[in-house]
C-alpha cells in the first residue's frame, strides 16, 4: 500500500503508539534518594510536560483542543490533550518508514485523536536503586503514524531503557469498497529510529505482523557509571564500591529491560 489509495470517506484506522522510558540512578542515603525523587519529579512536572506533548502535536500536524494536566503529591504528574484533525493533501513523505523530524513541523490528517503522559517517580530503601518512568500514549486517525513523533520523544526524554508497542487496529474502505487494515509499509519500529539512536542502544524486536502489531526494546550499550551516580561522584568511591554499585545498576537495568527478576 501506499500513500496513492483511494478511499471512500475518511480514514477510520486507528494508529497507537506506546512508548515507556526508565531512568535508573543510585542513591546511597535517604537524603539523596529524596533529593532525586525531587530532582527528577521537577524536570518532568506537568508544566514540562504539557510543553513535550504539545511539540508532538505540532509535529503530526494536529490541532489542540483541550489540555488536562496535574502535579501529584507527593509525587509524579499526568496530562492529557484531545486533539482535531488537520486535513491536507497526502504526500509519500508521510507515509515513508523512516525517522521523523526533531522539532519540525510534519503535517497529517487527524481525527478523535489524543496524546497522553504519566509519570512515575519511585526509589526503595534497600539495595540503594531509585527509578523513574514515564508512559505516553499518542493515538491517532488519518495518514500518518505516531511513529513519526517517536525520534524527537526519545530525544526529549533521555533514558536508559525504552518500550515500544505500536498498533494499527480497525479497517479503512477504498473506493472500491474493499477493506484495508493498514495503509503504509512498516517491518520494525527501528527503521523509525536515527542511525545515532540505533548505535547507541541495543534493540530487540517481537513483531506480529498478521495482527499489525509491533514491539521493541531498547537498553543504552555503553555503561558509564557516573552517569548513574546521584550526589557524589565515582572518585568519591573504593573500587569495592564501584563494583558494588555497577553490578545493582546493571541488575536493575537488566531486570526491566527483560522484565524479569534476576537473582
Amino acid at each position: 500500500m501506499n500513500n496513492k489509495l483511494r478511499l471512500h470517506g475518511f480514514n477510520n484506522l486507528t494508529k497507537s503508539l506506546s512508548f515507556n522510558i526508565y531512568d535508573i540512578c543510585y542513591t546511597r542515603t535517604e537524603k539523596e534518594r529524596q533529593e532525586y525523587i525531587e530532582y527528577i519529579d521537577e524536570l518532568y512536572n506537568a508544566d514540562r510536560l504539557t510543553q513535550i506533548l504539545s511539540d508532538v502535536v505540532d509535529i503530526i500536524g494536529a490541532n489542540i483542543l483541550n489540555v488536562a494536566r496535574q502535579d501529584y503529591d507527593p509525587q509524579g504528574a499526568s496530562v492529557t490533550i484531545l486533539i482535531a484533525e488537520h486535513e491536507v493533501t497526502p504526500t509519500e513523505e508521510l507515509s515513508q518508514e523512516k525517522p521523523g523530524p526533531l522539532r519540525d513541523t510534519v503535517v497529517a490528517h487527524l481525527d478523535k485523536s489524543h496524546v497522553t503522559v504519566h509519570t512515575y517517580p519511585e526509589s526503595h530503601p534497600h539495595g540503594g536503586i531509585s527509578t523513574f518512568r514515564a508512559d505516553i500514549d499518542v493515538s491517532t486517525c488519518g495518514l500518518i503514524s505516531p511513529l513519526k513523533a517517536l525520534n524527537y520523544l526519545i530525544h526529549a526524554l533521555e533514558s536508559d531503557i525504552v518500550t515500544m508497542d505500536y498498533r494499527v487496529r480497525g479497517f479503512t474502505r477504498d473506493v472500491d469498497g474493499v477493506k484495508h487494515y493498514i495503509d503504509h509499509k512498516i517491518n520494525s519500529i527501528q527503521n523509525y529510529l536515527t542511525e545515532d539512536t540505533r548505535n547507541a542502544y541495543q534493540m530487540i524486536d517481537v513483531n506480529v505482523y498478521q495482527e499489525n502489531t509491533f514491539h521493541t526494546k531498547m537498553i543504552l550499550k555503553d555503561f558509564d557509571l557516573d552517569n548513574y551516580l546521584f550526589g557524589e561522584a565515582m572518585t568519591d568511591l573504593t573500587t569495592a564500591e564501584r563494583k558494588e554499585i555497577e553490578a545493582k545498576v546493571r541488575k536493575e537495568m537488566l531486570e526491566i529491560f527483560y522484565s524479569r527478576n534476576m537473582p
